[in-house]
């Protein structure tokens, strides 16, 4: 998995730093990108969302980087697109904690 590896020098994480984002220990950090293990599906997805690429990057399918962009027939307000860009360097845990803040918010203002 030489792509986890080069994202994750990159973007200046020690292995340590990686593994924590994603709550991994640092041993299956060195694990991945040595070929010893691979890490599950749902981790490679986390992994993905958090430096917005792909799944067939992360595991050397394709030297691309970044997935294909997507069309979508929403146009998002630059404040929109900020809060994504975000978002999107978020820990997993503290995506789960934005996303219960919405639900939350989102609850209190209908009435009852």
């Amino acid at each position: 998995m030489k792509n986890l590896k080069k994202l994750r020098e990159i973007h200046g994480l020690s292995q340590q730093r990686f593994a924590d984002l994603f709550n991994l220990k640092q041993q299956s950090i060195y694990k991945y990108e040595n070929n010893i293990s691979e890490p599950s599906i749902e981790t490679l997805s986390e992994i993905a969302s958090y430096f917005n690429t792909s799944i067939d990057y992360l595991v050397d399918f394709t030297d691309i980087p970044y997935p294909l962009e997507q069309r979508s027939e929403y146009t998002l307000s630059p404040a929109e697109q900020e809060l994504i860009e975000n978002y999107r360097h978020l820990s997993p845990r503290y995506r789960e904690l934005v996303h219960s803040l919405i639900e939350t918010h989102l609850k209190e203002m209908i009435p009852r």
